[in-house]
């Protein structure tokens, strides 16, 4: 665990914390037999060999009433675990995890839909799951169906819902359920920018009334803009916890300590590459094959990755997904048959080259995955793996998503 890093002291409450969290700690057994029939397992002989892997260890902090906390951090740091400690999903192995008034989370897209109700029927369940009368949920259900905007689709089984209208539906649910405490994980990043950008109105509403709201997010920009404190969780420990601007900048600055460094001078590891994984480095090179600080939008760019073809034992079809960081999908793209020439008993290098990087300048995040030639086994997968920075090119101006590039032309008296 890395110590705590001294940042501005917290002000003191006159009232107890919002939440309040006092050496917690949780634990999951990592399990090293793969017994996967009853058979098997008979015949092994022997109890399932395990580990303990402790996802959390020793977390202290806490929440004061009405504030914007913010909740950072690589992947697998523990973020998510937290949340869900805190909503009584999973349970402390160690010390304590205590929220002091009504609480409403949004975890995880889906969380607490059954797929064959209607999303009507979704609203009274989770109303109900809430402690709500069917006559609470009446007199809200018209302002839930509006802030979704789901009016044509309300009476349709929520397994036909995009991952949009899931999110949708969600978050408004737990808004207007009149939380003191709205836990949300990262789930905003699925909705469009009109969606975001009524949650955040939303959010300034719910803190001018003095609820208390925690984020997880990797958008640093948006936990700087909206939350008055963040907190650092790196490796299950707190690592920094504070005013939002000097922790994102902690993290900025040792954002790689989040787990072996991913390779790339303008890479920042959001969850670093461990000992076992199959891939061992991702890197972002100009046209020489050299290193870049960043890519520049219009410009030459190459993605490369390497991994481990002697553990994998077979072809890999790499599979690239690259997003910005607010979330919005921009691209996925895989190496298909070009990786089969590439099959090996050592380490293999599959790139990637752009002569001309399509999109704006702005904040990227680039998830890896490697798949058989099949494209139907997952070998693994490192979702937002590493953050990169995309500056701006020569040439005339553009706003937007992608930049086309091209060239004008004027003539004059044209026939």
């Amino acid at each position: 665990m890395v110590p705590p890093t001294p940042l501005s002291a917290p002000g003191g409450p006159a009232s107890p914390p919002a939440i309040a969290m006092d050496g917690l700690g949780k634990k999951f057994r990592l399990t090293h037999d793969r017994n996967w029939t009853l058979k098997a397992t008979l015949l092994a002989g022997h109890r399932t060999r395990y580990e303990e892997f402790w996802a959390l260890r020793d977390v202290s902090f806490d929440i004061p009433h009405g504030s914007t906390f913010g909740i950072i951090g690589g992947n697998g740091s523990g973020k998510s675990t937290m949340l869900k400690v805190l909503a009584g999903i999973l349970r402390a192995d160690e010390g304590t995890a205590v929220a002091n008034g009504r609480l409403s989370a949004l975890l995880e897209l889906g969380a607490g839909f059954h797929p064959e109700l209607t999303g009507r029927e979704n609203i009274y369940l989770n109303g109900a799951i809430l402690g709500f009368t069917a006559r609470d949920i009446r007199k809200r259900f018209d302002d839930i169906v509006s802030f979704a905007e789901l009016d044509q689709f309300i009476d349709e089984p929520v397994r036909n819902y995009s991952s949009g209208m899931y999110v949708r539906l969600g978050f408004s649910v737990a808004i207007h359920v009149e939380p003191e405490i709205l836990l949300v994980d990262e789930v905003l990043a699925v909705g469009d920018l009109a969606f975001q950008k009524r949650c955040l109105e939303r959010f300034d509403r719910l803190r001018d009334e003095g609820r208390t709201i925690v984020v997880v997010s990797h958008d640093l920009d948006m936990v700087g803009w909206l939350c008055e404190r963040t907190a650092w969780i790196n490796r299950g420990g707190l690592a920094a916890i504070g005013p939002s601007g000097e922790v994102i900048e902690a993290f900025v600055e040792g954002g790689e300590e989040a787990g072996d460094p991913v390779s790339g001078a303008g890479l920042l590891s959001l969850g670093g590459l461990g000992p076992d994984d199959l891939v061992r480095s991702v890197d972002l090179l100009d046209a020489n094959g050299q290193a870049l600080p960043s890519a520049t939008s219009g410009g030459p760019v190459t993605f490369r990755v390497r991994y481990d073809a002697a553990r994998a034992g077979e072809t890999v079809i790499v599979a690239l997904g690259l997003y910005r960081a607010d979330g919005t999908h921009v691209t996925s793209i895989n190496s298909g048959a070009s990786s089969a020439a590439a099959s090996s008993d050592g380490p293999v290098e599959v790139d990637y080259h752009l002569s001309a990087l399509p999109v704006q300048p702005g904040t990227y995040e680039l998830s890896v995955a490697l798949h058989d030639s099949t494209m139907k086994k997952v070998f693994e997968r490192h979702t937002h793996l590493v953050r990169f920075s995309v500056e701006p090119g020569d040439g005339d101006h553009q706003t937007g998503l992608v930049a086309l590039g091209g060239t004008w032309q004027a003539r004059a008296g044209g026939t």
